[in-house]
């Protein structure tokens, strides 16, 4: 369902406060290549083991209790531009007898773009799946180097048909391998059917959204999961930005169905629905997250729905059967100046009516912040350079300043819902960024390997015109430009459709010179868990904190140290007549924190 939500209630907003560490594990995996590293795995339950996989995607099987460690499965996925693994997932063999080896299977994908299927009680490799339990997928063309098409999030499976997204690494080539999403049987590992975001027959009604005929551009592809329906043998994607994902100056039109919510059916991979939640996305404002499956209370009844959280901080809901918004949506007028010479903006984007907004809306100075007049005066100098407005104001050869950014708003981790209250919770990034399309002959060497947060990243962008920088908008101390908190976390009531509560999400005392536990936020990703229990847990934080909120008030009620911020989806699960909490800790290359191979967990104090 994608909620992130547990009916356990054994920790509770009466005794949260208490919790005590239980067990850490290490998995021993902190790459020591370049690339991005973030540890956002999201343990799973399964049998009698816990599952963990690891940032080099490693499946690690613990003792729910203790921590201990009972085996490893190593897929040996080579180094990649994206050291991470958010997940795997499982399907149980119902022609199997109990005892029979790989009855129950753990699914996932790796680096090197292969699907891995193995037994979740010994992890060892299902040999009926594909070629003794590996499929080799294949890219729809040459890779221009290793990794450039991998699968790092975990795999849908709808009655018996494992669904496979994919990562295709950002802005290198304007015509980048396809994003397509690959069908496959949970038994036998053969293929079922496929699906690409970017529509290459002529005969598609999608196609008529690509004015230019059939498109070259790849992308499009759905790298942050699936949520599934199986009694509607359905899988949801939340699809990505066609490449190229800052300058769409060769794909004029819409560009369907990139940047949508697109409903397949699960057998035969045919389009059921779509909405497009960004015409023509020239921000990267792709959708981050698997939508979430609830019940939506209207007219008297619940109505099998989709929320669909994005970066610009935008909440739809649609009936999950048809499509149709169960929120009013409505075409509002965009900017329309400054973009590049050759770009072709789409003059309206879609917003949902009388649902609040989860993220800013745009930039004006009157969003600047300093720590002192000075460095405010400077970052005040530094936008009257540069191009801002309303959202959706574009990209410029001289700057724009973008707000939300390309990394939300809510990014990966998405929402979770507590059907009881109709409260959803996201976290949120409110730092702006700078996004700059330089033309290729006036830019510099590019390097997507920045020596410090500030000088951003470049992106080569091979066969466009430009090349592009996009770097946070901080002052000469180093601080966000705009005014805090720089990260939040969000109560919303979908049913009254009115923000219950938001709390600055993190302190800046491992970023400030001076270790002050300043509550401003801090710019991160990650994911919430709400529990019956009445509880928000949530890592994110770049202040290595693990935190419990109150989910009616947003008191937060009990907080604990980490090892590294935790970049990850926390999870509780009941075993051997105790509730536990566990979060993967190990931080984030990309905000430059301490990185680390930590699983955390705990629980309450036994009665004395």
């Amino acid at each position: 369902m994608g909620t992130k939500y547990s009916q356990l209630d054994d920790i509770n907003t009466s005794n949260v406060n208490t919790l005590e560490p239980a067990w850490t594990y290490h998995t021993g995996d902190i790459p020591s290549s370049p690339g991005l590293t973030s540890f956002q795995d999201t343990p799973l339950l399964i049998n009698d083991n816990l599952i963990v996989c690891s940032v080099t995607r490693k499946v690690i099987a613990l003792d729910p209790a203790s921590g201990e460690e009972r085996w490893v499965y190593d897929p040996k996925s080579p180094p990649s531009g994206s050291n991470k693994c958010r997940g795997v997932s499982f399907w149980e063999d119902r022609t199997k007898a109990s005892s029979e080896h790989c009855k129950t299977r753990l699914i996932f994908g790796t680096s090197d773009y292969r699907l891995i299927a193995i037994d979740a009680d010994d992890g060892k490799p299902c040999a009926e799946f594909g070629d003794q339990g590996i499929v080799k997928m294949q890219p729809s063309k040459p890779e221009i180097f290793p990794g450039e098409v991998s699968a790092l999030s975990r795999p849908a499976i709808v009655n018996g048909v494992v669904v496979v997204g994919s990562t295709v690494a950002d802005n290198q080539r304007r015509d980048a391998p396809s994003g397509k999403v690959l069908a496959f049987d949970a038994k036998t590992g053969k293929f079922k059917w496929s699906f690409d975001p970017v529509p290459r027959d002529p005969n598609d009604d999608a196609s008529d959204t690509w004015q230019e005929g059939v498109p070259e551009n790849g992308g499009g592809n759905v790298w942050s999961g699936m949520v599934v329906d199986e009694q509607l043998d359905m899988v949801y994607l939340p699809t990505s930005s066609p490449s190229l994902d800052f300058w769409g100056g060769d794909r004029p039109g819409n560009n369907l169905y990139t940047d949508s919510v697109v409903a397949l059916h699960g057998a035969t991979g045919e389009v059921a629905w779509h909405f497009q939640t960004v015409h023509h996305d020239v921000w990267d404002y792709d959708l981050p997250t698997p939508g979430l499956l609830i019940d939506y209370p209207m007219n008297g009844e619940l109505i099998p729905a989709l929320v669909q959280n994005t970066k610009q901080g935008l909440i739809f809901i649609f009936d999950r059967k048809t499509g149709e918004p169960l929120i009013p949506i409505e075409e509002r007028p965009t900017p329309q100046t400054g973009a590049v010479d050759d770009e072709q903006l789409a003059k309206t984007q879609p917003f949902p009516v009388g649902m609040p907004t989860i993220a800013p809306q745009g930039f004006s100075l009157d969003n600047l912040w300093g720590f002192t007049p000075i460095d405010k005066w400077l970052c005040k100098r530094q936008a009257e350079g540069l191009n801002y407005g309303d959202i959706y104001t574009p990209p410029s050869t001289k700057g724009t300043i973008m707000l939300p950014s390309p990394s939300g708003g809510p990014d990966w981790g998405g929402g979770a819902y507590d059907p009881n209250s109709h409260i959803m919770i996201a976290g949120v990034n409110t730092v702006a960024m700078i996004l700059t399309n330089t033309p290729r002959e006036q830019a510099k060497t590019v390097s997507n390997a920045p020596g410090d947060l500030s000088a951003g990243f470049d992106f080569a962008n091979q066969g466009s015109p430009y090349v592009t920088n996009i770097k946070p908008f901080l002052s000469p101390l180093g601080a966000p430009c705009t005014k805090p908190p720089w990260a939040k976390l969000y109560a919303v009531d979908l049913v009254k459709k009115e923000i219950l509560w938001e709390a600055p999400l993190g302190s800046i005392e491992k970023l400030a010179p001076l270790p002050i536990p300043w509550k401003l936020g801090t710019p991160s990703v990650g994911a919430p868990l709400v529990t019956a229990g009445g509880i928000v847990f949530i890592g994110y934080t770049l202040d290595h904190k693990f935190r419990a909120f109150d989910i009616k008030t947003g008191e937060e009620l009990w907080d604990a140290e980490l090892p590294a911020p935790a970049t990850s989806t926390p999870i509780t699960y009941h075993y051997r007549g105790q509730q536990y909490i566990v979060i993967p800790a190990g931080g984030h290359s990309m905000f430059q924190t301490e990185l680390s191979d930590s699983v955390m967990a705990y629980k309450l104090p036994k009665p004395k």
